[in-house]
């Protein structure tokens, strides 16, 4: 006998698939419904809608899976780093000879895990600068339309539309959504994305301003508000925004994003609008204000025109000084020519005697010339052309004078005939002219019924043209009475 052969022995043979199936029956068998606490390691989300992720301590790594259809009902779905407790049952894989816990519910391990991951996210978004003030946009002062991202049946939206018709009411338009639960988020998502796609002008009106409000809660009930895609959504908002999430101490991840955080949802209402009494009394101060300056402005120019006219002399007094100087030189003139030219004579006389004819004769020409320059010199037509100047400049401002006359005679002309017009409107003059009358008493009184028509002494009618009296209620026909027939004898 070979001591090398292989007998066939009592340890049965299985195959592999055999052997994996008794594996898991076992396991399934054991670990029916089980609950893990753990750390998310690595978490897979593929396309098909499944989510595998690993579970793990500081020794030892669980792979899970959670289907699609659990995945979608998830509150809080799982990110790498969060504390969690997950419930499902235990089973192998069969396909890569490993064993998973297969996940029907899976929550963070207590306020602690929520906060954690809290601040995990805060941290990606403040380094991507979404929390940077230069980001965040100023909110218009008086919005025409403002949109309200919340639950159509709580108290806040109440609280808001009654605060918003307290102080200036505005349009509003709600877009109703889950403010907790699993659906929170998407639906939020979707409310400030759907209005920021709303175009201007359209049938429904664009908002100028976006309020998103819920009430106060718990850190779970707010859990929605602080997750990324909401953050993001409100950060990528065109329109403004104001987060009035949860009371005054809770805060949420959208308040770090926001252009606004308001403490209450009532809050946010009296900073999205100013309040009304105060806006009109404000403008009428201002307009006041203004009017009181523009008469001051134009009290101080009539006053200074005023001093500037009493400083101008009159115009018949401009042209004295230049009509005294031409008299006064036209006098002067004839006398200074005939001295002038006498003068000249004498010389000439003195000097003929020791001069040649010839040289003489030349000195006579020159002297004729040079009495014939000075003699242009005396023209008054220099004179004259100062007196015509002098005219233009009187006539220049003779016209200025008149126009501002007649600038400052024309806004109350313009007063009166829009007082005489309204005059003429509101006279009951008019309404006569339309072919109604007005009917007074024998005293003048006007009456206004039949019964006092009745009791008058007398009337007195009044047409567009003139009166017309009547006389006093015995001068009235009185109405015939018919005679009661007399009934048949048979």
């Amino acid at each position: 006998m070979d001591l090398f052969e292989d007998g066939p022995g009592n340890t049965p043979e299985f195959s592999v698939s055999e052997l994996s199936g008794a594996v898991k029956r076992a396991i399934e068998g054991e670990f029916g419904h089980v609950r893990v606490r753990g750390e998310v390691g690595r978490v897979s989300r593929p396309r098909s809608g499944h989510i595998y992720l690993d579970l793990k301590d500081d020794r030892s790594v669980i792979s899970g899976v959670v289907w699609k259809g659990v995945s979608a009902r998830l509150e809080h779905p799982p990110e790498e780093g969060m504390e969690v407790i997950a419930t499902g049952r235990l089973t192998t894989f069969p396909g890569q000879s490993k064993y998973q816990i297969v996940i029907e519910d899976i929550r963070p391990a207590g306020v602690g895990a929520l906060m954690a991951t809290l601040e995990k996210r805060k941290a990606l978004l403040a380094a991507e600068g979404l929390f940077d003030e230069q980001r965040k946009r100023p909110l218009p002062y008086l919005p025409e339309v403002i949109g309200v991202v919340t639950s159509p049946s709580g108290a806040v939206i109440r609280d808001i539309l009654h605060r918003l018709r307290d102080r200036f009411a505005r349009k509003v338009l709600i877009w109703p959504v889950a403010v907790q639960g699993k659906g929170c988020a998407p639906e939020v998502v979707r409310a400030i994305e759907g209005f920021n796609r709303l175009q201007p002008g359209g049938a429904i009106p664009r908002p100028d301003l976006l309020i998103v409000a819920r009430g106060g809660g718990s850190v779970e009930d707010l859990w929605g508000f602080n997750e990324e895609a909401v953050a993001r959504a409100a950060a990528a908002s065109a329109i403004p925004l104001i987060s009035a999430v949860g009371h005054e101490t809770d805060t949420t991840l959208i308040d770090f994003v926001s252009d606004r955080r308001a403490p209450t949802p009532t809050a946010a209402a009296e900073i999205a609008v100013p309040v009304r009494r105060e806006l009109l009394t404000w403008a009428d101060e201002s307009g006041a204000r203004m009017t009181r300056a523009l008469l001051q402005r134009i009290e101080t120019r009539a006053q200074r025109l005023r001093d500037l006219s009493r400083a101008m002399p009159r115009a018949d007094t401009l042209l004295d000084g230049a009509r005294q100087r031409l008299d006064l030189l036209s006098d002067r003139l004839p006398t200074a020519l005939s001295r002038g030219t006498e003068k000249r004579r004498v010389q000439l006389s003195d000097r003929a005697g020791t001069l040649r004819p010839s040289l003489l004769a030349r000195l006579v020409a020159h002297g004729r010339e040079r009495l014939g320059r000075r003699t242009d010199r005396l023209s008054i037509r220099p004179i004259a052309r100062d007196i015509d100047r002098a005219h233009d400049r009187l006539g220049g401002l003779n016209a200025r004078l008149q126009a501002t006359g007649a600038r400052g005679l024309a806004d109350p002309r313009n007063r009166l005939t829009t007082l005489a017009r309204l005059l003429e409107t509101l006279s009951y003059k008019g309404t006569l002219a339309r072919g109604y009358a007005v009917v007074r008493s024998g005293e003048g009184h006007i009456l206004t019924g039949k019964a006092e028509a009745e009791a008058a002494s007398g009337l007195e009618i009044e047409f567009a043209d003139g009166r017309f009296a009547l006389g006093g209620s015995t001068s009235r026909p009185k109405r015939k009475t018919k005679p009661p027939e007399q009934g048949s004898l048979f």
